[in-house]
C-alpha cells in the first residue's frame, strides 16, 4: 500500500510539482490549498508525512504544525517544511512548533524525493 503524503501550499504550480514528483516516486498525494485546508483534510484521514509551506492565505505554516501535534493521531507523523524562508529564526520557530525538517525552494525534484524516501521509506 502505498504512503500517503499531505502537500500543503497555496501555489497550484507548485503543488502540481510536488504532487507530480511523489507521484511518480510512488507516493499518493493529497493537495491543500493552505493551512487550513490542510488542517480540514488531515482531520479525514491520517497521512504518513506533511510536507507544508510557511507563508499561505488562512492559516500559515507554523500554525498548521501546531495545530497537527495538538491532535493524537499526528503526534508522530513526520512533517517537513518547503518554503522560500531559510533563516536561522524561522527554521528554529519550525523546530519549535514541531517540523522534522526544512527544504527550501525552489527544490529539486530528486531531492525531495530522497527526503521523503529517507523519513518514511
Amino acid at each position: 500500500m502505498a504512503k500517503t503524503i499531505l502537500a500543503v501550499d497555496d501555489s497550484g504550480s507548485l503543488r502540481q510539482m510536488v504532487a507530480f514528483s511523489l507521484k511518480a516516486a510512488g507516493y499518493e498525494v493529497i493537495e491543500a490549498v493552505d493551512g487550513q485546508d490542510g488542517l480540514d483534510k488531515a482531520k479525514k484521514q491520517t497521512v504518513d508525512l506533511v510536507l507544508t509551506d510557511q507563508n499561505m492565505p488562512r492559516m500559515d505554516g507554523l500554525s498548521l504544525i501546531k495545530a497537527l501535534r495538538g491532535m493524537t493521531s499526528y503526534q508522530r507523523v513526520p512533517i517537513l517544511m518547503l518554503t522560500t524562508e531559510s533563516g536561522d529564526d524561522m527554521k528554529a520557530q519550525g523546530k519549535a512548533a514541531g517540523a522534522n525538517g526544512w527544504l527550501v525552494k525552489p527544490f529539486d525534484p530528486q531531492r525531495l524525493t530522497e527526503v521523503v524516501k529517507k523519513v518514511i521509506g
